[in-house]
Formats: structure tokens, C-alpha cells, sequence
């Protein structure tokens, strides 16, 4: 009998999380133009370690969808795409440096930690711009992305939303941490 990985879901888990997947892809066709829900199963279910980490994207509340297919390495391309930043990865500092850096009133986690543990990988500000083009997301939340090590050796970290129309980017201490801001993911599968 083989000893089950904590990164890994039971059968079970994992038919519910492709139903959960199939359901959400096909009520937002305009998020995937072209693809075919059936060809993105076959690679989901060949790789469970991916699966694991969409599960947790969805657990915390970030509703994964396909928004891209790199034809060059053959890999789909999930971000979070829940109205709000995901409600389970909220009050959290940028990263480790951030979070020891805090004397008290520490948040419970930092971004980069977390989205490391889940498998997943912050979205860049580009990659934030190209998920707005899909929907309207953080129209009253806020999502950290990948911080240029420039701003970030300054103590300084990026975030962002969408108001009036328009994506924001804005400056934070890395340490900060507030109750309406989260980050967003991306997978590779």
C-alpha cells in the first residue's frame, strides 16, 4: 500500500475539482477562445501535483480558469480569477523577509510563501493588466504581484486593482498587510 503524499487528492477530490473546473471553464468561454475543455482534462489528470495546487487555488477561494495555451510548450495557463482577491489568502505581508521584519502584529503568512506552498506563482503586472482584460477583478480588493528586486531591496513592494476603469498599481511597505488584499496566482499545466 503506498503511503499518500499530503500534496496529493483522493480520487474523490479529484473528480469533484474537475467537475468544479469543467463547470466554471464552460460559463467563461470569452477567458479561452479556441480551446477545448476535453484536451485540458486529459493534461489535468495526467498531472496530480497540478491538480493539488488548483485545488488549493480553489480551497482559498482564488476560482482558477484556463486564460492561455502556451503553443510552445504545450502547457495551460490558470489564473485566479475570482471577482475579489481569493477571501483565503487575505492580511497577508509580500514575503518572508517582510513577515520576520514585524516586531508585533504579524499577519499569519506572507504572498510569495504562501503561493510557493500552494505551487503556484504570483502574477507579474503585466499578467495582472491581462487578466483585467477579461473581467473586471479587485474592484474593491487588492492583489500583490511580483515586486521588481529594485523596489523590493528598498523595502518596498507592488500591488494592485482595478478602479474607475483603469488597473493601479500602487507602492506598499513589504510588510504591510491589510484585510481587503490578497494576491492572485498563475499555474503552468
Amino acid at each position: 500500500m503506498t503511503k499518500e503524499s499530503k500534496n496529493e487528492l483522493s480520487s474523490e477530490q479529484r473528480k469533484e475539482l474537475l467537475v468544479t473546473l469543467k463547470v466554471r471553464f464552460e460559463k467563461n468561454m470569452n477567458r479561452h477562445k479556441g480551446l477545448e475543455w476535453a484536451k485540458i482534462q486529459t493534461k489535468l489528470e495526467a498531472n496530480t501535483e497540478k491538480l493539488w495546487s488548483l485545488n488549493e487555488m480553489e480551497r482559498t477561494g482564488g476560482e482558477p480558469d484556463v486564460v492561455a495555451h502556451d503553443k510552445m510548450t504545450g502547457e495551460y495557463i490558470f489564473y485566479d480569477c475570482s471577482e475579489e482577491s481569493p477571501k483565503g489568502r487575505r492580511s497577508v505581508c509580500y514575503d518572508r523577509k517582510a513577515l520576520e521584519s514585524r516586531k508585533e502584529h504579524k499577519p499569519k503568512d506572507s504572498a510569495i510563501d504562501m503561493a510557493a506552498a500552494m505551487g503556484i506563482e504570483l502574477l507579474t503586472e503585466e499578467q495582472y493588466r491581462e487578466l483585467q482584460k477579461l473581467g473586471n477583478f479587485d474592484t474593491k480588493t487588492s492583489s500583490w504581484i511580483i515586486t521588481p528586486a529594485d523596489i523590493r531591496k528598498l523595502g518596498g513592494a507592488i500591488f494592485a486593482d482595478y478602479r474607475y476603469g483603469n488597473v493601479f498599481v500602487y507602492h506598499n511597505g513589504a510588510e504591510s498587510y491589510y484585510a481587503a488584499r490578497a494576491f492572485r496566482g498563475l499555474l503552468r499545466v
